[in-house]
């Protein structure tokens, strides 16, 4: 889904619209607003920042945006705030993307993780595990492949306040691995902590291009987007190794998939001409 061939030339319609949240959906949503100003009216201006998914929820349920970008659904906190606010709102599903695990090209031995691999490298109980193969025992305890090689892991991927960063703990299973483990609960869904974490997706694929062995995740688009500069790993969740692309996230066969969302201020676009018309355009099939 996505904006597209709407209506040109309208002029009556005026206002600002303010928008925050993911900054896997910042891109997507960044692009309607283009468009928007394009085909619908350019008298409408947008304001559209990524500090993630987490931050930009304590924004909409202070009531401060129009619209919440989000890499994942609304949580029950979330859900409290919004309600003790008196903030309103519409889930709007507005795209697939598929959680993508990266490399350098340079790591040639490393092509595909399982989930017990991947709790190996990242989850709670990797802390101090500082090369690829340091991985290899826990790795054989949780069900992964180990035999990793020989080299330095550095790790740079989004921190708590991204919601990919939740999401990827959900889809990889990392969480119920972690209490299987008989790690306490409050510390399950979590990533190690010794990691380096970034809000900004592209600081995350300049990390991958830095070193021989890095290690990393984002949405699919700003992998894809990396070109040949990274390396592209595919999942196994039990089914085989699936690589991330365009029909294997829309079809759900990749392990990593997801749904990302927009959440609407029921009361800001009961106000707002310019917000109803925007929401409209982004939910067109172009």
């Amino acid at each position: 889904n996505g904006g597209g061939g709407g209506a040109t030339g309208t002029t009556a319609l005026e206002g600002t619209i303010t928008i925050s949240g993911s900054s896997t959906v910042q891109p997507i949503t960044s692009l309607v607003a283009e468009l928007f100003n394009e085909d619908v009216s350019d008298g409408v201006a947008f304001t559209v920042d990524g500090p993630g998914t987490s931050d930009g929820f304590v924004l909409f349920c202070d009531g401060e945006t129009d619209i919440q970008d989000a890499s994942r659904p609304i949580e029950q906190e979330e859900i409290d705030a919004c309600s003790a606010n008196g903030v309103e709102y519409i889930e709007l599903a507005v795209a697939f993307d598929g959680i993508t695990v990266m490399t350098n090209p340079a790591n040639a031995d490393v092509t595909c993780l399982n989930h017990g691999d991947l709790y190996a490298l990242f989850g709670p109980e990797s802390n101090g595990i500082d090369t690829w193969d340091g991985a290899d025992a826990l790795a054989n305890e949780v069900g992964g492949t180990d035999g990793f090689p020989s080299a330095p892991l550095e790790i740079t991927a989004p921190g708590e306040e991204s919601g990919t960063y939740d999401a990827f703990i959900d889809l990889s299973g990392i969480e119920d691995i972690a209490l299987e483990q008989g790690v306490p609960e409050d510390e399950a869904a979590a990533l190690r902590t010794d990691y380096q974490p970034s809000p900004d997706d592209n600081v995350i694929i300049s990390a991958m291009e830095g070193s021989d062995s890095p290690l990393g995740f984002v949405g699919f688009a700003f992998a894809e987007g990396a070109g040949d500069q990274v390396k592209i790993l595919e999942v196994d969740g039990g089914d085989g190794c699936v690589a991330p692309g365009r029909d294997t996230i829309a079809d759900g066969s990749y392990p990593l998939s997801r749904t990302l969302y927009i959440y609407v201020n029921k009361g800001k676009l009961a106000e707002s001409p310019a917000l109803q018309a925007y929401v409209d355009y982004y939910l067109t099939d172009t």
